[in-house]
This record gives C-alpha cells, sequence and structure tokens, in this order.
C-alpha cells in the first residue's frame, strides 16, 4: 500500500510540474521596470500614448517585461494558458499594439505573445548597442527561452516577416506554421514609387503635415485606422528609431526559401506599396509549402484594412491540416 501511494504522490508530482511548466503565468516578468515607473518627460507622452492603443486591444491581456542580455522585451500576452502559441512581430516604425485589429479574434483559442522590436518605438528598452540582424534574432532567441516557448505559430508584418522568415532559417525546428502579411523585401526588392518617397521623406523628418501621405500610401482606407493609434504611431516617429539595419534586408536567395519546411501562408494587399503578384510568384516557385493569396481592397496595411478576412484566413489557416501536405 505505501508503494502505491508513494508512486501515486509521484505521478501527481509529475503532473502538477508538467502543468506548471504548460501553463506558466510568468510571474516573474509582470513587475514594472524602472524606466517605466521613472520615465522620464521625453519618453512619457509617447508611453501614456501607448497604454491608449494598448486599449484597443478587444480582449484580456498582461503586459511581461522579459530580461535580456540586450535589454528588456516588452511582450503584450493574451489568449487562454493552454492555446496553442502564436508569436507576432510587427512591422517597421510601429509597434506591438499594431495588431489591435487582430489580437481578439487569434486570442479566443490560441496564447498570443505580441514583442516589442527592441530597436523600434514600443515599450523594450534597449541597453547597449545592437550591431547587426544577427544580434536581434538571438535577442528574439532569448525570448523564446524565457517564455518556454518551444514551438510556436508565428506571424510577421512587413519587416517582422521578413525577421520571421530569418528566425526560421536560423531554427525551423521551433515554427510550427509561419503566416507572413505583406513582408518587406522578402521575395523581391521593393520598387521605387512615389508612396515609397513619401515614407522616405517622413521617416527623416517626420511631420504630422506628412503623416497623411504616408498613411494613404500604406492603407486603402486611413479612415479604418484608429485615431488613438494614428496619434501614437506618430509620437514614436519622433523617437530615435534605429533602422540603420534596413540595408542589410535582402531578399531571401532561391536556396533559402525552398529550405523552408514549416507551412507558409503569404497575404498582401492588392494595393500593396511593398508587395505585388510578382512577390507571390517568387513565393509560389521557391517555397515547398505554401499558401498564397492577393486581399482585395487592401494596402500594405492588410490587417487593419481587411481585419475580418485577414483574421479569418490566419485562423484557417492555423487549424486546417495543412502541415501534413
Amino acid at each position: 500500500m505505501k508503494i502505491r501511494t508513494l508512486l501515486w504522490l509521484f505521478a501527481v508530482g509529475i503532473l502538477t510540474i508538467q502543468c506548471q511548466k504548460n501553463y506558466n503565468d510568468y510571474a516573474e516578468f509582470k513587475a514594472k521596470p524602472s524606466y517605466i515607473l521613472q520615465m522620464n518627460e521625453e519618453q512619457r507622452p509617447y508611453f501614456e500614448a501607448y497604454d491608449k492603443a494598448l486599449k484597443l486591444w478587444g480582449t484580456n491581456y498582461e503586459e511581461l517585461y522579459v530580461p535580456t542580455s540586450f535589454g528588456m522585451a516588452h511582450v503584450i500576452v493574451s489568449g487562454p494558458k493552454n492555446g496553442e502559441p502564436i508569436v507576432l512581430l510587427h512591422g517597421m516604425n510601429a509597434s506591438a499594439t499594431s495588431w489591435y485589429p487582430n489580437a481578439k479574434a487569434l486570442s479566443k483559442n490560441h496564447r498570443v505573445f505580441a514583442i516589442d522590436l527592441l530597436i523600434e518605438p514600443g515599450k523594450s528598452d534597449l541597453m547597449g548597442e545592437v550591431k547587426d540582424i544577427e544580434s536581434i534574432v538571438s535577442w528574439y532567441f532569448e525570448i523564446f527561452q524565457k517564455l518556454q516557448l518551444e514551438k510556436f505559430n508565428i506571424i510577421g508584418a512587413s519587416r517582422g516577416g521578413w525577421l520571421s522568415v530569418k528566425i526560421a532559417l536560423h531554427e525551423q525546428t521551433k515554427i510550427k506554421k509561419m503566416i507572413l502579411l505583406s513582408p518587406a523585401q522578402t521575395f523581391k526588392w521593393i520598387q521605387p514609387s512615389t508612396g515609397l518617397l513619401a515614407n522616405i521623406i517622413y521617416a527623416l523628418s517626420p511631420e504630422k503635415k506628412r503623416l497623411e501621405n504616408v498613411l494613404e500610401s500604406m492603407s486603402a482606407n486611413v479612415k479604418k485606422i484608429d485615431q488613438t493609434y494614428i496619434d501614437q504611431y506618430f509620437l514614436g516617429s519622433q523617437l530615435d528609431s534605429i533602422n540603420r539595419f534596413v540595408v542589410d534586408m535582402k531578399p531571401y536567395s532561391k536556396e533559402e526559401l525552398h529550405s523552408l519546411g514549416m507551412p507558409i501562408l503569404v497575404l498582401i494587399g492588392d494595393d500593396d506599396l511593398i508587395n505585388n503578384e510578382k512577390s507571390l510568384e517568387v513565393a509560389k516557385e521557391n517555397i515547398p509549402n505554401i499558401d498564397a493569396e492577393i486581399i482585395p481592397n487592401a494596402g500594405h496595411f492588410l490587417s487593419i484594412d481587411q481585419a475580418e478576412m485577414v483574421n479569418t484566413k490566419i485562423l484557417e489557416f492555423l487549424d486546417s491540416g495543412s502541415e501534413d501536405k
């Protein structure tokens, strides 16, 4: 009887440890760091605007502050603790709040981790210097390790899409499925255009009178972008942003794309500044397990322009058996 009791207690203990691992509430990462508690006057307007934009999330969330060797990583977490994890990587000059039109739908049955990129506006805090793209990838893997994300789906928008591919090429076994929303310079070089020029001018001199032109070049319907998020986006553009790594964002080779073994969904807008049908042709020709579509009445900000349609396609892809093709 004693042996049986001991075996039962041992089994319960193992099960408890496993549950704690699977349903981690990350208590050690919930304390706000000093740079948030003691924000300076330059940071205050942006952080306040960030918090207002985060109220658009549409579902319950928690903010985590994950220490890394490069600085503090800010991560927005939502969805059931036992849900299959999704990592969200936002685009350039944006932050994790840009996922506000998608968070509620993605969090219904999945555990969502939206990460503020260290070299962009947001609540992540860079300590020291990030020397190259490989350092950014290493930073992401530190976060994955700290959050115990052993295998997950990843969704990247614009530069976040390019980085998603970079992460997958570094260690494919971690990525279950990948969704790329108009990934920047992933399949081909961005072609010069009036809209691209407007974005370059704004990046060099981010004045409010130029912001409308930028948004019109990126969105098929600027009125769909919540003003609260626009206010945060503008304030973020006033802060220093280390975008020297843009020159390192070269289209991936045919060999690199062909080596991607996980199921991949690529979506672009039909009025997309960054990608077009040629982008999808390159993707289809070189990625073995791919679904690719053009979203109607959408620009580069397709996850805002056609949020409901994009959310539906993402969830159908994640819940499908495409990984068994």
